[in-house]
């Protein structure tokens, strides 16, 4: 008969199509795990640690992109992550590559300073919008002027989400959060920064991205511009910034359905998806 199985070992799993099977067949294990029905495996590059990030978060799978993207590219032993304060500042308990933390803010720095000491590592950053666009908003804006060689990740969910749920430099006007429980008002509290659109009018900047990973394509087209900012850093095009919108749900008081949809609806119209700027095909 015909039939969907789903068969499940050491993290690896399989799944097929069962052609007819004979009265007097079955198929065994071994009949069905076999790498030319492999459809999911977990990155190599990431630890078995259990993730401390709130159910529905998006660091989890942009992580798992990271994983994925260094060890396509062969530079699991020539890999330099570096993260600041925040959400993010676990990320070395959870890539299993060479990681360095930075004070707050400061992650842009210490990564211009590795790639110029070892030209040939893949260096990169991955930092929160409470530390890359508030205190780290000069590191941020220097390293990439100034054409460093590295990619700066950048996970927007407009909000301060490991330290309370207080508003960031991109909180959008109107968003209630501890520290404006009545919405963000421009007069009191300034206009959302929109870091990405800066990095795109900068002259040492390569490719300028904005993504999600919200879904299936969203998340496919994410993992495509990492790697394709990671190429241009390991060749030397200058500095290159990809910016993920995400999701707060605990730091936005909802579940992770309900965030996604909030994002769609209230996160893309301001911050919109795709690349801002790509000369890497000049360079």
């Amino acid at each position: 008969m015909w039939g969907f199985l789903v068969s499940q070992n050491d993290g690896v799993r399989f799944s097929f199509l069962t052609t007819i099977i004979q009265e007097d067949q079955d198929m065994t294990k071994e009949d069905i795990i076999k790498p030319e029905n492999l459809v999911y495996q977990k990155p190599r590059l990431l630890n078995d640690n259990p993730m401390h990030y709130c159910p529905g978060c998006s660091h989890g799978v942009v992580h798992k992109l990271i994983a994925e993207v260094i060890e396509e590219m062969g530079m699991e032993e020539k890999a330099i992550g570096v993260s600041p304060v925040g959400c993010a500042v676990f990320m070395y308990n959870y890539l299993d590559i060479d990681c360095q933390e930075a004070a707050h803010g400061r992650a842009p720095a210490l990564a211009s300073a590795i790639k110029r000491l070892w030209p040939d590592r893949l260096v990169f950053t991955y930092q929160g919008d409470g530390d890359l666009a508030c205190i780290g908003t000069a590191e941020t804006i220097h390293a990439l002027n100034r054409g460093e060689n590295i990619t700066i990740i950048f996970i927007n969910n407009a909000i301060y989400g490991m330290t309370g749920g207080q508003m960031a430099p991109t909180t959008l006007l109107g968003m209630k959060t501890a520290t404006c429980p009545y919405g963000r008002i421009p007069e009191i509290h300034g206009y959302p920064l929109k870091m990405t659109e800066i990095a795109a009018t900068l002259e040492g900047t390569c490719y300028v991205t904005r993504q999600s990973v919200h879904s299936v394509p969203a998340i496919r087209k994410a993992k495509k511009a990492i790697r394709k900012a990671f190429e241009n850093s390991m060749q030397g095009k200058g500095s290159n910034l990809v910016e993920i919108v995400s999701t707060c749900n605990s730091g936005w008081k909802m579940s992770p359905d309900a965030a996604n949809k909030w994002m769609v609806e209230n996160m893309f119209p301001f911050y919109p998806i795709g690349d801002l700027k790509d000369t890497s095909e000049n360079k």
